[in-house]
């Protein structure tokens, strides 16, 4: 995609998510050949904005990656660690977008409150996006991954890998942190066991389309559910998100390389002096 589609892309998702496009859908068969007969059409909108989309299929690289490297060990632990440094940038540019970027990136706008929570549990919630479940999931997700990436850089397996700010932590607290990442993964499987299965529910089950608005960004809008308008400035979230991202990258990196860029620049020690023989008091 050329950079003139990516910005009209991200003036659309943030200045008009109405931006809508009549689509045709058939009505569900359920209903019966008369009704279906004349094809429905129903507004579709830019529901995922392209930044949250490359967010989302990179985050899902970086996790395999690590999750594989991590199984494997040995010679493939550096890439274990360069793929923890891939999702430590990716986490705080989601943390960056969900602040200041379109309405439907905004942490905000899906945040699973008690009371919505409610509504969804008695079938009575009406929106766009993440309902309150799947925003509970999210939410879950991005804390674990921030644990597990977190507790990564600071450990140490004491074989082939330690993490770029281990130095910074004692080898009893190094050693507790790194027990807390080999935890923080197993809870990680669980849920990423827990989000794919209730993927498959939905499509499945319930016919949700979930997948294709991941890919193309855009959704079907249902009955009565109005999308947000928003008047960000997309340009400038977008460059503050990625810039905190390669900073924060940056920085890790940095820390990690510095003891190893001081002990080469450091002048040999010179050899100790010989005490000179005592002498003798007369």
């Amino acid at each position: 995609m050329s950079t003139p589609d990516l910005v009209h892309e991200l003036e659309l998702g943030a200045q008009a998510p109405l931006t809508i496009v009549a689509v045709p859908v058939a009505a569900p068969a359920s209903l019966g050949a008369s009704a279906a007969a004349p094809a429905r059409m129903r507004p579709s909108f830019l529901l995922w904005d392209l930044p949250l989309r490359v967010f989302h299929w990179s985050l899902v690289a970086c996790v395999t990656a690590a999750v594989a490297t991590g199984e494997l060990g040995g010679a493939w632990m550096p890439w274990h660690g360069r793929a923890g440094l891939a999702i430590v940038g990716l986490l705080v540019f989601r943390i960056v977008w969900g602040v200041v970027g379109p309405p439907t990136a905004r942490f905000a706008g899906f945040a699973p409150t008690p009371r919505r929570v409610l509504d969804t549990l008695r079938g009575r919630w009406r929106g766009i996006g993440h309902n309150p479940l799947g925003a509970l999931a999210v939410f879950a997700l991005l804390g674990l991954l921030a644990l597990q990436a977190g507790t990564g850089l600071f450990g140490n397996d004491d074989i082939a890998f330690a993490g770029p700010l281990n130095r910074f932590v004692d080898e009893a607290l190094g050693a507790r942190l790194t027990g807390w990442h080999r935890i923080a993964a197993d809870g990680l499987f669980v849920l990423l066991a827990l989000h794919l299965g209730a993927i498959a529910f939905h499509v499945l089950v319930k016919r949700h389309v979930l997948v294709r608005p991941m890919v193309t960004g855009r959704a079907i809008l249902e009955p009565g559910v109005v999308p947000p308008a928003s008047r960000a400035r997309v340009r400038g979230a977008l460059a503050l998100s990625v810039g905190a991202a390669a900073v924060a990258v940056g920085a890790v990196a940095s820390a990690g390389r510095a003891p190893a860029a001081a002990s080469a620049a450091a002048p040999p020690a010179a050899p100790a002096a010989k005490e000179a023989p005592a002498t003798p008091a007369w």
